[in-house]
Parts: C-alpha cells; structure tokens; sequence
C-alpha cells in the first residue's frame, strides 16, 4: 500500500515538473475592434522568464490576461495546465502580482494593506497578518511595517508591492517593471531579492521590464513581443552554452598562414580587420590548439575573448526580423 502510494506520489510529481509553466495556444486579445494579441503560440518552462518588447507591444495586456481580466478573443493559455478561461479561480489562488502603478489604500498601514492582500488570496485572517509580518521582514521592510504606506519612499512602495505579491506563497509571481524608477542601490537590492525567489526553486517568475539588464541578470528564458505577436523565443542558458564555442581573437603577425592552418584543423573563421579574427572552434578543437597553430606560424594572440549574442543584439534583431516564435 505505501509503496503504491509512492509510486502514486512520483507519477504526480513528474507530471508536475513536465507541465510547461505557461502555455499559449493560439491566444488572441482584442480591445473593441483592435487586436492587441494575435494568435500566441508556445510554451514556457523556466524557472525565470522575461518578457521583453517596445512600448505598445503587448506585455502588460498578456499578464493581465493570464491573470484572467482580459477575456480572450480566441485560442487561450495555461498555467500549469489550468486554463486561464475556464478555471480562473483556482489559477488566482497560485499567482502573484506585482504591478507596474501603485494600487494602494489611502492611509493604511503597509502590514495591514498587505494582510489584506493575503485574506484576498484565500488566507484565513490570523494566519494573514503571520504572513505578512514574515513577507515585510522578508524584504526588508519589517521595522518600518507600521507606517503608512504614503510615507513611503519610491523603492519602499516597490518592496512593498513585492511582499504583497509573495505573502500567500504564489508558485507563479508577474513582476511588471519591478525596478522601474530605483536607485542604484534599491535595484541591487530588488534584484538580488528576485534571483533568491528564483533560486529557491518555490515559486516561477515572469518579469515584464524595459530594462534589459535586469532581464539578462534573472532569466533563463525570454519572450519578445512586437506589435502584438511573438518576435522572438530565446532560451538563454541554451544560447550562452552553444556560443562558448565562438572566439574574437586580436593577433599580430601573418593572419593568412594563421587562418589557412585553422581552417585545415576544420574550424570557421572570419578576418574582421587587420588584427582582429572571428573563429567557431568545431567539435574535438580546442583553444590549446590555436595557440599552438599561432606558435607553429610565428603569430602572437594579443587578447582572446568568447563572443556571444547579448540580450541587446537579440532584442535589435528580433525589432528587425519581425515575427518569429517558440
């Protein structure tokens, strides 16, 4: 019976770890006449996910409608296999949201304000205000937890919508614009608190930010979304792990020779100056056998560097290419 149980138990936690974070199935969004969404296809896995793209371009209109406010005109989405059209509440009672305005209560106090959020989360009243205390010490607001929110300076309104996005214990969190505004200091910290939440392996993470940095620093996997469509789908891990293999070398000495033994050892290169070589080393290659070529030719490596795609030049190609997808 017991190891029936367990057996029982694994088949349900694998199912669990298979099940995509976020799935899109053909999902579109329309605002009267005016298509916002347009046909969303794929799925999402990570453990942080960034959600990228101009002004305009969709983002806050798709976490609202994964939150369940913005009916789809056609198609729909998952959360962890629920749908988000028809089992709206059981989704709610699993997410969190940090929202990009402040949408606080006048003249409430942050523990109370995020007690609240907690009761409104399905937590009993005393087991809230618990929670809350534990959210607000949590992000480094327990000793100012009694003042009013309005007195609250811009980075303490942040964490505290952050505590309120956490305090129910979430296995999904929407951080939208989660650094938006923060000084130097306060967006370390902010960014070191969401990088402990990722870490923790307890809850996912979607972060809608302009800030390409803070994107680059917490997620593994990122969406781009142009004028309403999927631009582009990038697995960050997987891309920093295929181009470890890409080289810029600075050299001094006979390029010519230098190449030639390098494409005999079957590598790909390109000269982009006097100076400067581009190399992809192939399978079985390794950096110790350039440097062995360069002695062989009486060349000198100057500087040698990996060469990757940054999150930058991802995000330009994919305003350039238009549409792609997952």
């Amino acid at each position: 019976m017991v190891a029936a149980l367990q057996e029982d138990q694994q088949i349900a936690l694998q199912a669990l770890v298979q099940t995509p974070v976020i799935e899109l199935d053909g999902l579109s969004v329309r605002f009267g006449r005016r298509p916002i969404l347009q046909d969303l296809r794929g799925q999402l896995r990570g453990r942080a996910i960034g959600l990228l793209g101009p002004n305009g371009a969709g983002k806050t209109t798709l976490i609202h409608t994964l939150l369940g406010f913005h009916p789809p005109a056609s198609g729909t989405a998952r959360i962890f296999g629920q749908d988000v059209i028809n089992e709206t509440k059981e989704i709610r009672s699993i997410i969190g949201y940090m929202p990009e305005r402040d949408a606080y209560i006048a003249k409430m106090s942050c523990v109370h304000f995020v007690r609240l959020m907690a009761e409104l989360s399905g937590i009993p009243s005393e087991a809230a205000l618990e929670r809350a205390h534990e959210a607000l010490f949590y992000v480094g607001l327990g000793e100012a937890r009694y003042r009013n929110l309005d007195t609250y300076s811009l980075g303490m309104k942040q964490l505290a919508k952050l505590a309120q996005a956490i305090v129910h214990g979430p296995r999904l969190i929407f951080l939208d614009e989660p650094t938006n505004g923060l000084d130097p200091p306060a967006r370390l910290r902010m960014i070191k608190l969401i990088r402990e939440i990722r870490d923790s392996g307890q809850a996912n993470i979607v972060i809608s930010s302009h800030l390409l940095r803070d994107v680059e620093e917490c997620c593994e996997e990122i969406l781009i979304l142009k004028d309403g469509r999927i631009a582009t789908y990038c697995n960050l891990e997987e891309e920093r792990k295929a181009n470890r293999k890409f080289l810029v070398l600075e050299t001094r000495g006979d390029q010519a020779a230098f190449t030639k033994a390098i494409a005999e050892l079957g590598c790909e290169y390109a000269i982009t100056s006097d100076h400067r070589v581009k190399v992809v080393l192939q399978e079985g290659a390794e950096i110790r056998d350039l440097y062995r070529i360069a002695a062989a030719q009486n060349l000198q490596i100057r500087r040698l560097n990996f060469k990757r795609d940054s999150l930058e030049d991802i995000f330009l190609k994919a305003m350039e290419n238009g549409n792609g997808g997952l």
